[in-house]
């Protein structure tokens, strides 16, 4: 399976303990160049810069060939290249939270899930508790609205 993710899904899972997820979930994951970049931005929370400097060896940096196109315009660079990245690598899934890059990947026909429903798939598989982990989540920037948080904890 070949998973691409963006800079949020990392950051929330890293600033909640449940990174581990990613790869008993999808074994390796990719993140192109520009995602590893902003993981590693003075501004990203400690323990993120501290992970993406020794990266686990289940994390793959990769950078696409393909140049963007007029419909990746308004995207930020890491959302950009993960959509460029899965299409080129025929991604079985990305994982990208904002709602612009969602829908320009399913566009692309690229599948996506986002970070809760990672979160829930880990709770399914039973590797996680999702209710504790979405508690954790609420303590972070991580925005979710109530009505979504009602509805996953059912």
């Amino acid at each position: 399976m070949i998973v691409v993710a963006d800079t949020s899904q990392i950051n929330y899972l890293l600033l909640i303990g449940e990174i581990e997820i990613l790869t008993k979930m999808y074994g390796t994951v990719v993140i192109p160049y520009a995602v590893r970049e902003e993981l590693l931005r003075s501004s990203a929370p400690e323990i993120v810069r501290n992970w993406m400097s020794k990266p686990p060896i289940w994390l793959e940096v990769r950078t696409p060939t393909n140049a963007p196109d007029a419909s990746l315009a308004t995207l930020d660079r890491g959302e950009r290249d993960a959509i460029l990245l899965a299409g080129e690598l025929r991604a079985d899934q990305l994982i990208v939270d904002d709602r612009q890059g969602r829908h320009v990947a399913e566009k692309r026909g690229i599948l996506v899930i986002g970070t809760l429903g990672v979160m829930r798939e880990a709770a399914n598989l039973g590797l996680l508790d999702l209710p504790k982990a979405l508690k954790r989540l609420e303590a972070t920037s991580f925005h979710i609205s109530p009505e979504i948080l009602a509805r996953l904890l059912k």
